[in-house]
């Protein structure tokens, strides 16, 4: 079965309206590229949209009904939002589900260390990644400080064209025999990846003849760490913050740059954090653009912690959906045990994750009838996993039938794939963790090219097809999913 290009059904006005979608997407993953900042600015749309907080209706008790619309957050890392619909809550909801945290690296609690007359980061990568792609380009410094007074100091270094940026570094070829002889997991290993952050010393001044630092007031020399000194003088300075102060501190290293558009006639999208961030971005707007309350309830789950296995108090496997769900229901006057299992039971989902797109550069992975491609729209895979569908959730037939006849009546383009060959790799969602409730759920989501490299590629008519389809899902109601 052949799929055609999204390209060739759009109009004038269909490019108009998939140009504002991208322009905006690549606005939003160059601003946010944390999962922290990417639950504030999640927060900000839905609030700009409507959307109150859950704490907030819970201290005023107020009865909530359809066209509600609620948000709830996890520590600030991972976000709900429920539109109420008008059937009753017990008969289940239409639910998109994405993941906003990306591959990266991490600042270790006891990171800074000067060697070499070098200033230095130590991290620990986040995520599956290839070492060796992150060496030797600009990477940028964003997250938290939270010191004991309870500050909290957010810290963004490397965006702004006047600010400076850091590096892994990599060794020149003309050195480099044995590392080219060593495998590709080998080239640079994970505690190789030490971000390079200063050079300089402390400048000094005179003092009784004699050379003395500026900031410690020491005689110049007896340091041992001059540069590093210099390095936590200009931290101090600029951001208040102490050497101490990194052991409750989340720093995140990416790659410093704005998202661009790729291709001379500007199809594609290369930036970071794509996934799964173009999925998180389309089911947002999508669960946004609902103007008037819908049939069934729509909720929207935007998590962190999938790329380690969906684990912690942000990711999916935790309870925050769950009691989110629960605390929602009673406050509609539908609340109890019984009927927060029968809602989740009688749920449909889209678990919206990336898949990888074909590449012909490395095509001997793919299966050419089964995979995913540029242009050709939203990717639904029936099940993911690795080997014999290990960790899958594998979407039963009439579920999948029931989600074409929703792509096809809103003329979705979209197409069906495997993450690759069996038994060439794989890879998981968070699709088997809903699912547990009984529900139905399949991943759909956008081909990546480059996936998890710090700078990725997408299309845009794959982006403005997962908006659609996004849109049409949420749309549906109880008859044709009955």
């Amino acid at each position: 079965m052949d799929r055609k290009s999204a390209w060739l059904k759009y109009g004038e006005e269909d490019m108009r309206a998939l140009d504002d979608l991208a322009n905006a997407y690549k606005e939003f993953i160059s601003e946010n590229k944390t999962e922290r900042e990417c639950a504030q600015s999640i927060i900000k749309m839905a609030e700009k949209a409507g959307y109150v907080p859950l704490a907030q209706v819970l201290q005023r008790q107020k009865k909530l009904g359809p066209g509600d619309k609620i948000w709830a957050a996890s520590q600030g890392k991972a976000v709900i939002l429920i539109h109420i619909g008008e059937m009753p809550l017990d008969q289940g909801f239409n639910i998109l589900g994405a993941h906003i945290d990306s591959p990266r690296l991490d600042l270790k609690q006891n990171p800074l260390y000067e060697k070499d007359g070098l200033v230095l980061l130590d991290t620990h990568y986040y995520g599956g990644i290839k070492n060796y792609q992150w060496v030797a380009l600009p990477l940028a410094l964003h997250g938290v400080v939270a010191k004991t007074d309870g500050t909290i100091v957010e810290v963004c270094i490397g965006e702004d064209e006047a600010d400076p940026v850091f590096c892994v570094t990599d060794l020149l070829p003309h050195l480099g025999k044995k590392q080219m002889e060593k495998s590709g997991t080998e080239v640079v290993e994970g505690e190789d990846l030490d971000l390079l952050v200063g050079n300089r010393c402390l400048a000094a001044k005179a003092e009784g003849g004699q050379e003395r630092d500026e900031a410690s007031d020491t005689p110049l020399g007896k340091s041992a760490d001059a540069v590093k000194d210099l390095t936590l003088a200009l931290l101090n300075e600029r951001y208040g913050i102490t050497e101490e102060d990194f052991l409750s501190a989340e720093l995140e290293v990416v790659p410093a740059g704005r998202a661009r558009d790729l291709g001379f006639d500007r199809s594609m999208v290369i930036g970071y954090g794509q996934d799964d961030r173009v999925c998180a971005f389309t089911s947002l707007r999508a669960q946004l653009d609902i103007t008037k309350a819908p049939m069934r309830t729509c909720v929207c789950v935007l998590v962190d912690k999938e790329e380690i296995g969906s684990v912690g108090a942000t990711g999916m496997e935790s309870a925050f959906f769950e009691n989110v769900i629960a605390e929602v229901m009673e406050l509609a006057g539908q609340g109890g045990a019984l009927s927060l299992r029968r809602a989740l039971a009688s749920s449909f989902m889209l678990s919206s994750d990336v898949s990888a797109g074909v590449d012909p550069a490395y095509g001997t992975v793919f299966e050419a009838k089964n995979a995913a491609y540029l242009g050709c729209g939203l990717v639904f895979n029936k099940y993911t996993g690795a080997r014999g569908k290990s960790g899958s959730n594998d979407a039963r037939a009439e579920y999948m039938a029931r989600v074409r006849r929703v792509m096809d009546d809103a003329n979705v383009t979209f197409q069906t794939a495997e993450l690759g060959r069996v038994d060439a790799g794989g890879g998981g969602t968070i699709a088997f963790i809903p699912a547990r409730f009984g529900m139905d759920v399949i991943d759909s989501g956008v081909a990546v090219l480059s996936m998890h490299a710090p700078w990725e590629v997408t299309s845009k008519a794959d982006i403005f097809e997962a908006y659609r389809g996004y849109c049409a899902f949420l749309a549906q109601h109880l008859d044709l999913f009955s």
